[in-house]
This record gives structure tokens, C-alpha cells and sequence, in this order.
């Protein structure tokens, strides 16, 4: 197992021994405001986490590992599991103030890897079917991997800076694979749910001894898969899972969610919208 792989998984019970630790309470709630700042290796995560805060699938998994609907409001199956339909989500709109649209869900799930996928239809004004050559009951559960997003016209081949999403943040400036930054939606529909930081700004720093500066020296709230030496001495942070075995570490006024994604070491890629500034 690789050295991300393992930092990678960290447990909501290791997150609430921390927090306990330090005296930070799992239940604060989220406070909006602020802008909240990453500094991440250069191994895709700047990719990850944008794609995370500007685009919306049809289904999400939760922090907590369950799944629930997201551009989808609900979803049923049929008796064998071929065929599915997903009642798109009314009074959405992408980045530009144009309404999601059901062609734009189709042309985004056509697009989309699915195995086994043989049709892709818009039965009514707000329904998607799917359908499979072989019944598949945990379909709702793929639908949720962070590739498979619905962006407007389907292009969801763009880079976060380029293409029309629907997600908590709107791009403001992008450069590939060095800096993304982006500022909240008004009135979005997961408003008070979720996008808690007024803007989000993600740095790569390659070097894992300068991304620990950056945090030590107050450039950034939260840093990926740092170097310990220099943090630890100072005590004046957090660290998940733990100062042994890091793979976040973070100022003490990030809040934290009570759980957190444990798919990916950056919470799954939401961790823009997820965590905010306390």
C-alpha cells in the first residue's frame, strides 16, 4: 500500500479522538465566511478537489459513507436491475444562471464509462433512463464516482476552469496543475448544507517540506500529505488521522465535519465544500 494510500485512510473516530484532544467540538456547526486555503502534492489533487466543489453528479456519497441524491432527487430500480430512472432535481442552474436541463444530464451520461450501460433516454421533461445489459443494484452507488459529472452540453471532458458546472463554487482563475481558485454561489441549492468558505483557493506546491511551511507560516489553512518535522514542534495544529501517520494537516480554525470521506485523503475530493473556516 502506498504511502498516500494509507493516509488515505483515516476514520471518523480517529477525527473525533483528535478533535477531543485539542477541545474542538464535533458539534459546532459550520460557520460560513472566510476563504479557505489548500496546498496539495502535485498527483492530481488540485484536479480532485475542484472537480469536487464546481461539478454535481446525479447521486453523492456522504462523509459518513451513504449515499444520498444530489443533481437526483430520488431514484428506483427495476425488479431485475437493468433499468433505472433519476428524477432530475428542479431549480438548478449552472455557473452561467442557464437551468440544468434534461438534454444536459443525457449528453453528460452518455458521455460518462459505465459497463455494461446499452441506453441512455429522457423518458419525461425530468427523468433519465438507464438501462443495462446485466441488472446491477448497486448502480446508484458507481453513478457516484467523482468522473462521472453532469456538466452543461455533457462537456464534461473540460478542466474545472473551462467547463459549465452546477457545484457550490464558480471558477475565477484556474492555471493547470498550480492554482485554482473560486468563489461561492449565491443562493445555491445546498446552500446551509454545504459550500460553507465565501471563496476556496488551492495551491500545488510539489515539495511536501514547503507545503508545511506554507501552513506553519499562515499561506495556507490546510496542507496534503506534509513533512511532520517543523509542525509537530509547534503543536498548534491539527492532524489527520494522527501526527504519526498524516495525511491533512490543518490550522486549528478549520472546522472539521463530525465525519469525513475516507476514499480519498482530500475527503473524498469534497473537501472544498465540506470544511470551512471556524
Amino acid at each position: 500500500m502506498t504511502r498516500l494510500d494509507r493516509r488515505a485512510l483515516f476514520t471518523s473516530g480517529a477525527a473525533a479522538a483528535l478533535l477531543a484532544a485539542t477541545g474542538v467540538s464535533l458539534d459546532a456547526a459550520p460557520r460560513p465566511g472566510g476563504r479557505l486555503r489548500l496546498a496539495v502534492p502535485r498527483d492530481g489533487s488540485l484536479e480532485q478537489v475542484a472537480r469536487g466543489a464546481v461539478f454535481d453528479g446525479l447521486t453523492e456519497i456522504g462523509p459518513d459513507g451513504v449515499l444520498r441524491p444530489e443533481l437526483a432527487t430520488g431514484w428506483t430500480g427495476s425488479a431485475d436491475a437493468r433499468q433505472w430512472r433519476f428524477e432530475l432535481r428542479d431549480g438548478v442552474v449552472f455557473h452561467d444562471g442557464t437551468a440544468l436541463g434534461i438534454t444536459d444530464a443525457l449528453a453528460s451520461v452518455r458521455a460518462w464509462e459505465v459497463p455494461g450501460l446499452i441506453r441512455v433516454e429522457a423518458e419525461r421533461p425530468r427523468t433519465l433512463l438507464l438501462e443495462l445489459a446485466t441488472g446491477d443494484p448497486d448502480l446508484p452507488y458507481h453513478l457516484a464516482a467523482p468522473e462521472r459529472v453532469i456538466a452543461a452540453a455533457g462537456r464534461i471532458d473540460r478542466t474545472p476552469g473551462e467547463a459549465m458546472g452546477t457545484g457550490a463554487y464558480r471558477p475565477d482563475s484556474a492555471r493547470d496543475s498550480r492554482h485554482f481558485r473560486a468563489s461561492k454561489v449565491a443562493d445555491h441549492y445546498k446552500q446551509g448544507q454545504a459550500g460553507w468558505a465565501d471563496s476556496i483557493e488551492i495551491i500545488v506546491i510539489p515539495d511536501a517540506t514547503v507545503r508545511a511551511e506554507a501552513l506553519r507560516d499562515g499561506f495556507v489553512d490546510i496542507a496534503a500529505l506534509p513533512q511532520p518535522e517543523g509542525l509537530l514542534e509547534r503543536g498548534a495544529f491539527r492532524y489527520h488521522p494522527s501526527a504519526e501517520n498524516m495525511a491533512l494537516a490543518a490550522r486549528r480554525g478549520v472546522g472539521v465535519p463530525s465525519k469525513i470521506g475516507t476514499r480519498a485523503a482530500l475527503d473524498d475530493g469534497r473537501i472544498a465544500e465540506r470544511w470551512w473556516i471556524g
